[in-house]
């Protein structure tokens, strides 16, 4: 496998989503001078822009509420003071994806059955919660020999039946580069399925081109797109065409949320939000207790108030609209279903 085709280095000519990606809000001051909020009110931080650099899409922050210090789009990445306060029971690998969990560069581990391909490191937004913030990304960047033996990693496990792609966010790789990389996981007999986790169909939906279907939808591989979005103002008219147009390719897409403090800890948050996901031909699909990872403390709900939360929801939506509340614990077999006793 190591001389199949594998990420290019060279960049197809620019667009738009390119574009967007070139020109993100890196500065917490412009964030709410544009939004016509005060800095130090909000607790905004160089201490923790500097640990993790604040990342937003300027047409995430176009859905953001002008005057509102607590719209949950902004609270999802605005780098605060919170961040820097030490917090018992916090750590830099939430989810155990280090040391065994990571036997090659760029290849994830953990379950049986299934691994996840760290496609790139790069991301078009930085949520503050994100649980591989502190991940050592620079370990994990493969070179052409390098992505080779990561695919005659899966080619040598004959029990790896679906491969995942994620980062970072896998789709800030350019489509050629992608559609390489998908061809060569469907020649690995042995894999049955692809699934992609990312953020950008939201953050930046032009990111849905038709060489981007070409490249997840043009193998033999089914392919399962997991989106991450939390709120329901998240989802305007432009992220939904571009799910449109990712069922029309044959995509089956899903959601997965995190249930944050201060963003969607409230029913009618969480309500809306799944609407508004069935609307768009997504299916809620897993919503997550905080992983605790160091500088997202502040986001964190107590799991009673978390299934409490849950049941209310179980009460008012129909099954297929019900994601599972589930927590992520480092060395379990699979993500850990959230239950009462």
């Amino acid at each position: 496998m190591a001389d199949a085709h594998l990420i290019a280095t060279t960049q197809a000519p620019r667009e738009s989503w390119r574009e967007a990606m070139a020109d993100l809000i890196s500065s917490g001051e412009e964030l709410l001078a544009s939004l016509g909020l005060d800095s130090e009110a909000l607790g905004l931080s160089a201490e923790a822009a500097r640990t993790f650099p604040l990342r937003v899409p300027r047409a995430f922050a176009a859905r953001m509420r002008r005057g509102d210090p607590n719209d949950p789009l902004l609270r999802q990445v605005l780098a605060v003071r919170e961040e820097t306060l030490p917090a018992p029971g916090f750590g830099a690998d939430p989810t155990g994806e280090q040391g065994d969990a990571n036997p090659r560069r760029g290849v994830i581990h953990k379950y049986h059955g299934r691994l996840l391909l760290v496609v790139t490191g790069s991301c078009a937004i930085h949520c503050r919660y994100c649980f591989r913030r502190h991940f050592p990304y620079g370990d994990n960047q493969n070179s052409r020999k390098e992505w080779g033996e990561a695919l005659d990693y899966i080619a040598a496990d004959p029990e790896v039946h679906e491969v995942i792609l994620s980062g970072g966010d896998p789709l800030v790789a350019g489509d050629r580069a992608l559609a390489e990389l998908v061809q060569s996981i469907a020649a690995i007999p042995h894999v049955k399925r692809l699934r992609v986790h990312t953020r950008l169909p939201v953050v930046i939906p032009e990111r849905v081109t038709d060489g981007l279907l070409q490249a997840l939808a043009g193998t033999r591989l089914p392919c399962v797109v997991v989106l991450h979005s939390n709120h329901h103002r998240e989802l305007d008219a432009a992220v939904a065409d571009s799910c449109r147009q990712m069922a029309a390719a044959g995509i089956t897409l899903l959601n997965q949320a995190v249930l944050l403090r201060g963003v969607n800890d409230n029913l009618d948050a969480q309500l809306q939000l799944a609407e508004r996901l069935f609307e768009l031909g997504v299916l809620p699909y897993y919503l997550h207790l905080l992983d605790k990872v160091d500088g997202a403390s502040h986001f964190d709900i107590p799991e009673a108030l978390a299934l409490e939360l849950h049941h209310a929801m179980a009460a008012r939506l129909p099954g297929y609209l019900l994601p599972r509340l589930v927590r992520e614990v480092a060395g379990a077999p699979a993500k850990m279903a959230v239950t009462a006793g």
